[in-house]
Formats: C-alpha cells, structure tokens, sequence
C-alpha cells in the first residue's frame, strides 16, 4: 500500500504577517509544518503500522509531498522524521505566489505519476484558511473523497477505506475503495513527536526536488489574486466604567454591539 501525504510550509501563526504586492511575506517571518497536516503524517503512519509498518523493504510507504521554496525543505524534513519514508518537493519560481487551482493541479500531477493507493490532506493549510485542496485533488484525480475524517479504518486486502465523520447533522460514515483522497480533522490523533533517532534518520532519508518541467504542468498565472490589501489596524483602548451610570453605560454598550 503506497500512501502519499500533502502537507505545506506556512508562516509560525504566532509571526506577524504581511502582503508584498498581492502576495503573503513568507521569506521574513518564521516558516513551520502546517499545524493541521501532522495529524494527516500521523494517520499515514498509524495505518501504515497497523498493517505491517512502513520500515525500509516493509509492505507500505509514506511519502510525503509538498509544493514551495527550497526553503520548504524544513517542513518536509519533520514529517520525516515523524517516521515518513521519503519525500517529493516541487519548488519552481513561477509557483510563487500559486492559487488553490494551481497547488492542486501540480499535487494532483505528483500523485498521479507516483500511482498512490492513498493520499491523505489535513483539512486546510493555517495561511489560507480554504479547505479546498483535497477536494480540488479528487476532482482532477477522478477518485472518491472522504472528508474531514475523525476515524478512518483501512482494509489494504479488500482495498477498501472507511471514515467517520461528525457534521451538523450527525455522525456520518462513508467508504471507498483505492485510490482515494483523504483529509482529517485536528480530533483524529495525536500526532507523535519526533525522537532524536526520528531526526537523525530525517538527515538520510531522500527528499526529490522537482521542477514544472519534471512534473509536467504549466501554470502561467494564478486563476485568483490579491486586489488590495491594508495592514490590520492597532487595537483600540478600552472602555473603563467606574461612576454611578456603570450598569447603564455597560447595557448601553452591549446593545450597542448587539450582544443583547
């Protein structure tokens, strides 16, 4: 069973953040794992080990794939050394700056190619907030996707996979049968930290770096773009009541926010 992971590099959510022309300061903030896809690295990881393990010769793998700088390098080296196989990075100038459309078109054109039976997604990436990739990717794939999964339980003989699922309406469960695209919530698990061994291996285990070229998309231009964008504004003082009209200013001001 060969299961291919995505995950992304993404500014640290505590850096202040900034637009350079329509496009987000990645290059002068700190830059870590998206938070939201180690929990998909850790499912890879448990199903694989739940049916053999992943170890070298072992009858699964985990690859991890990621699109950005060479920069990105970094995030992809801690999934490895949470216990991933290997890796494939497509890092190419003109990705800068790439959509949803574009992203998805590259990942799906790796995955494709690699022949996976899984790919498993976190359900979206902390600097856009879209959770519209995995979708995106079993659209151009032309495989089954289970979405936002807290429970997911593969059958590699059968080459089937089961999710559940909580929606608003209750708890649904799904299946499918491989190929099929995956995304996970953050209640799935909890992903393992990387051991001393874990990093030292990391330093040995093979990261592909690809261009558009190698991976045989075009992408010209990006479909959206940033029309304008304004700095967030410096938060206000508060509102200090200490006379007698205290209860009436504090409703006052509660209505006025519409809180009650």
């Amino acid at each position: 069973m060969k299961i291919a992971v995505c995950v992304k590099q993404v500014p640290d959510s505590w850096a202040e953040k900034k637009m350079v022309n329509g496009i987000l300061d990645r290059e002068n903030v700190d830059a870590v794992l998206n938070d939201l896809d180690e929990y998909a690295v850790e499912e890879a990881l448990r199903i694989a080990e739940a049916h053999g393990g992943n170890e070298e010769g072992g009858p699964h793998t985990v690859t991890v794939i990621s699109m950005g700088p060479e920069r990105a390098t970094e995030a992809v080296r801690k999934a490895l050394s949470m216990g991933a196989n290997d890796a494939i990075l497509v890092t190419d100038a003109k990705l800068a700056g790439a959509d949803a459309l574009a992203t998805s078109a590259v990942l799906a054109a790796v995955i494709e190619k690699g022949g996976f039976d899984l790919v498993i997604c976190g359900t979206e990436s902390t600097d856009a907030r879209m959770s519209v990739v995995p979708a995106m990717l079993a659209e151009r794939l032309n495989v089954a996707q289970l979405t936002f999964a807290s429970k997911v339980e593969v059958d590699p003989a059968a080459k089937k996979v089961s999710i559940t699922r909580v929606t608003e309406a209750g708890v649904d469960e799904m299946n499918a049968a491989f190929p099929c695209v995956i995304s996970v919530v953050e209640k799935i698990n909890e992903p393992r930290y990387p051991s001393f061994k874990g990093i030292m291996a990391a330093k040995k285990k093979s990261i592909e770096s690809r261009d558009l070229a190698a991976v045989g998309v075009s992408v010209d231009s990006a479909w959206s773009l940033v029309a304008d964008s304004s700095p967030r504004p410096p938060r206000a003082a508060g509102i200090k009541v200490s006379d007698d009209n205290s209860a009436e200013q504090m409703v006052s001001f509660l209505a006025e926010k519409k809180l009650i």
